[in-house]
C-alpha cells in the first residue's frame, strides 16, 4: 500500500491494517519455515508496510495531543 493512501486512513482503519499484516506476516514466517513460501521477497516487503504503518499511527498519535 502506498504511503498517501495510508496518511488517508482513519485511526482505527490504520489499526486493523496493521493487526492483519502481522498476521500475515507470521503467516509467511510459517510457510518458509515449513519450505512453502517461494518468493521470500514478500517478508521484507511486508515488514517494511508495517513499519509504515506504524510510523503513521505515531504521526496520528503526535496529532491527537496537540
Amino acid at each position: 500500500m502506498k504511503i498517501r493512501e495510508l496518511r488517508q486512513k482513519s485511526f482505527a482503519d490504520l489499526q486493523k491494517i496493521l493487526t492483519n499484516s502481522r498476521e500475515k506476516l507470521r503467516q509467511f514466517r510459517f510457510d518458509l519455515a515449513s519450505g512453502k513460501l517461494k518468493n521470500v521477497r514478500e517478508i521484507r516487503e511486508l515488514k517494511k508496510d508495517i513499519a509504515q504503518i506504524l510510523t503513521i499511527i505515531k504521526e496520528k498519535s503526535w496529532q491527537r495531543k496537540d
